[in-house]
């Protein structure tokens, strides 16, 4: 019987999870890695592609942690909490492109031993990909505010990247950019409105050239009843295309959010809390049989999914 379910829950995610991308598949990133996990998100990879630093919340999302995993002798190590990590909520790491800089987001108090009520955009630095870390450094007041900054986005030019609902927001939630002048941040803008609209566009990742976005928004009109994944284009006269939705056979009717590109291996990563689980068995079942299809991914646990053979589908 275990043997028959396994083979209806995998036909039936390999079904799900056909990609629009010339029925590319969807598949689960690293199960038996990030399976002990309560939820998984937040992938950040190394351009040489020996590091990986990912986020892990606790079941209800109270906590959070970066973790890290590297490529040593043939496999992946078991994953460590991350130098600079593990005290305070930290989540959403994004490595720069030359790997020495590494920005996530954070609650930790900057001069108190008092946790601060939002979120702030933090940096570490190292002199090389074997060197360590140092002291996280809280990205000053034209960056971080008394709202939240989530999700940054660092790019070859230092431009910055990341979310927030301030003010001038054109919703709930903007992508905003601070660029990089002279060695200085300047004030955040908003993205404009083919990327920001009246809902909530957050958690982008941006190509280091700056010529592609793909980023989350919460129940637009064409959305497929949860969070989706858009993606836009720069034009020519550097203006940004209206963002299209990534389809539905990435995009599901849950959260699907997080997105990351590596363009060494040509794959998007992203996070979704898809589930597949079923609200009925054909026949009575025993408790392993049970567990072994809670626990078959997707199974509304947050989990890291990716698509190979992406950059030549959106060309």
């Amino acid at each position: 019987m275990k043997k028959i379910l396994f083979f209806l829950v995998l036909s039936s995610c390999s079904l799900f999870a056909q990609s629009i991308f010339e029925n590319k598949v969807t598949e689960v990133f690293m199960p038996e890695l990030f399976q002990d996990f309560p939820n998984v998100r937040d992938i950040s990879i190394s351009n040489n592609q020996q590091e990986i630093y990912f986020t892990v919340e606790s079941f209800k999302k109270e906590f959070s942690f970066i973790a890290v995993i590297r490529f040593k002798d043939g496999k992946w190590s078991k994953a460590k909490t991350a130098s600079f990590s593990g005290k305070d909520k930290d989540l959403e790491p994004f490595l720069s492109p030359d790997n020495l800089k590494l920005y996530f987001a954070s609650n930790r108090s900057i001069n108190s031993n008092v946790q601060k009520k939002d979120m702030d955009i933090w940096m570490v630095e190292r002199t090389s990909i074997s060197s360590k870390w140092s002291k996280p450094k809280n990205m000053g007041t034209i960056i971080n505010t008394d709202k939240d900054e989530f999700y940054p986005s660092i790019t070859n030019s230092g431009n910055l990247y990341f979310t927030a609902a301030y003010e001038d927001s054109k919703g709930k939630e903007d992508i905003y950019m601070s660029e990089y002048i002279d060695g200085k941040y300047i004030k955040p803008v908003s993205l404009s409105e083919s990327i920001n609209s009246s809902t909530y566009e957050f958690n982008a990742f941006v190509s280091p050239n700056e010529d592609l976005i793909i980023f989350s928004s919460y129940k637009r009109k064409d959305s497929f009843g949860g969070t989706d994944l858009y993606m836009s284009k720069k034009n020519k006269n550097g203006t940004w295309s209206v963002a299209q939705n990534l389809g539905r056979f990435i995009n599901s009717d849950k959260i699907d959010y997080c997105p990351f590109i590596d363009f060494k291996a040509n794959i998007l990563y992203f996070t979704s809390e898809k589930s597949l689980q079923y609200n009925k068995f054909k026949e009575q079942m025993n408790v392993d049989e049970i567990l072994d299809h809670m626990n078959f991914m997707p199974n509304g646990m947050s989990r890291i999914y990716k698509v190979e053979s992406f950059q030549k589908h959106i060309n």
